[in-house]
Formats: C-alpha cells, structure tokens, sequence
C-alpha cells in the first residue's frame, strides 16, 4: 500500500521514472545509513574489486527496497505538471 505523499520518505521526482532527494528525516538517515557503507565497503573491500561490485548491489538493492517501501509510488512524469494537486 503506498504511503501518502506527505508521509513519503522520498518524493517522486519531477522528470523521469524513480524518487527523488528525502523529503523526511527518515529518508536522510536512510541515504547517509548507504553513503556510510559505501565508504565502509570502500575501505574494507579494497583487495578485490568483484567483492566490493558485489557489495556494492547488494546495499544498492536495499536502498531501493527501502525507496520502494518508504517512498511514493514510482512512476514516470513529465514535469511539474504531473505533480499531484496540493489540498491542504
């Protein structure tokens, strides 16, 4: 079940199909949570590069489960005039 977009964690974007940056805390605890393992994984996994391209999908993949979860539902637009009208 989508969330509503005032509750989503990461908005849709304007042009294209997927999400753009958080919009809530919770998102931007999400995008450091991967930017921190990336650095990990860079440091750590150094001496073999198939192991850190394996990683590498791996936390990419959470990463999108959780954009999946937590986001709007994705699909494509064309601009601004597809946002969804604003009725507070």
């Amino acid at each position: 079940m989508p969330l509503p977009p005032d509750k989503a964690w990461f908005p849709l974007k304007t042009f294209g199909w997927g999400w753009g940056w958080p919009q809530r805390w919770e998102g931007w605890v999400v995008v450091g949570v991967y930017l921190a393992g990336l650095l990990a994984g860079t440091l750590l996994i150094s001496r073999s590069h198939t192991y850190f391209l394996i990683y590498t999908t791996a936390l990419s993949t959470v990463l999108i489960f959780v954009c999946w979860w937590k986001g709007a539902s994705p699909k494509w637009r064309w601009g601004p005039r597809d946002r969804p009208p604003n009725n507070k």
